[in-house]
């Protein structure tokens, strides 16, 4: 197994809180990666700290086998690494219309040909060029969120980090998004990393995962482990009775 991200005694403190203390992951090469645990645990501070928005007080992060330092000024990083975020209303500006959204990491990056990489960004995401001058107000939440999602493959990047990406969306519309994500997952060969509070959205998008608790890692598992309810930890067993759904108390 190639690791694409190799984590190692990874430590984040702000102030005297320490939010991750000493944990280890290794994520492969197209592999969809995730983490679960109750707030607080630490999972969204994971990403964060891969995306240099998490102060790294110990440890290590390579990606690609480049060790990363909390500055970032790398573009070539950030084009190979992008973020999707919880909320899609507040991640979008809401006074930039969907075509300015888009225009921006192509400007950052130095990247020419926008009108056409916007064109095939909205229709990959089943929004179309229509969607183009609208703003964000004029959108639903799950037409918010899949426009994020445009927003961070435009770019072309090998890594997504998906911070809970539909839990602030209609039950209706988070099945939507889920496929899309793995469907786009599969087409451009994509690695994910993916916090989520639902076990049953990590058996169905994740290949394995990392249950998490006060910043540490207490139990690594498959996907297939998980379905089957085969997990050593009481706390993992206590996540599946409140995950609603998974599995019965």
């Amino acid at each position: 197994m190639t690791a694409v991200i190799s984590i190692e005694n990874l430590t984040v403190a702000f102030d005297d809180f320490i939010a991750l203390d000493g944990v280890s992951i290794d994520v492969a090469t197209g592999e969809s990666f995730g983490l679960v645990g109750e707030s607080g645990s630490g999972k969204s501070t994971m990403l964060r700290a891969i995306a240099g928005l998490a102060p790294i007080s110990d440890g290590e992060i390579r990606v690609d086998g480049k060790a990363l330092h909390h500055h970032r000024r790398d573009k070539g990083f950030y084009r190979a690494v992008q973020m999707v975020f919880q909320d899609p209303y507040g991640s979008l500006h809401p006074r930039q219309t969907i075509d300015r959204l888009l225009l921006e990491p192509l400007a950052i990056q130095g990247i020419s040909d926008s009108d056409r990489r916007i064109a095939r960004a909205l229709d990959e995401v089943g929004l179309g060029n229509g969607f183009r001058f609208r703003y964000p107000h004029q959108l639903s939440g799950g037409q918010r969120q899949r426009v994020a999602i445009a927003r961070a493959l435009i770019v072309e990047p090998s890594i997504l980090l998906l911070d809970e990406p539909t839990s602030a969306l209609d039950a209706s519309v988070q099945a939507e998004v889920l496929n899309l994500l793995e469907q786009v997952r599969r087409d451009r060969k994509l690695t994910f990393v993916m916090v989520s509070h639902d076990l049953g959205v990590v058996t169905h998008m994740c290949d394995r995962l990392a249950v998490m608790r006060n910043g540490t890692v207490v139990e690594r598992l498959t996907s297939a482990q998980l379905a089957q309810a085969a997990v050593t930890e009481d706390y993992t067993r206590n996540l599946m009775i409140a995950s609603k759904g998974f599995v019965k108390a």
